[in-house]
């Protein structure tokens, strides 16, 4: 099952929900990470990249640029998934559960999703 770490605006309820419908998902939270809490995108998806994890944002304005920057350069980039604002909690919840689930490993690597699919 895939792992996720959630940037610091992704919505948590989004992410509350996740780990309601499956307590053994992995999800991680960029500002439960003392280091970090507040640093900028490039950092986060290094982090990422280093822990194997998914970022989930709503930022499709900066984090697309700096994921496929890392792509470009030959970098690790498990995926990320770019979760649209206006998009139903509920319907959020059920997409991001279905790719965690149904994907294989390395599926998403150097990725970026859109989501509703």
């Amino acid at each position: 099952m895939l792992a996720f770490l959630a940037d610091e605006n992704f919505h948590g309820r989004i992410v509350r929900g996740l780990c309601r419908r499956r307590p053994g998902l992995s999800v991680l939270r960029v500002q439960d990470i003392e280091t970090l809490s507040g640093t900028g995108d490039p950092a986060i998806l290094e982090w990422a990249a280093q822990e194997d994890r998914i970022l989930l944002t709503h930022d499709a304005a900066t984090v697309t640029r700096f994921a496929y920057e890392r792509v470009r350069a030959g970098l690790p980039m498990p995926g990320v998934f770019e979760v649209s604002r206006s998009m139903p909690l509920g319907q959020a919840i059920d997409q991001l559960l279905l790719a965690a689930e149904c994907s294989l490993e390395g599926e998403w690597e150097g990725q970026v999703r859109y989501f509703p699919l």
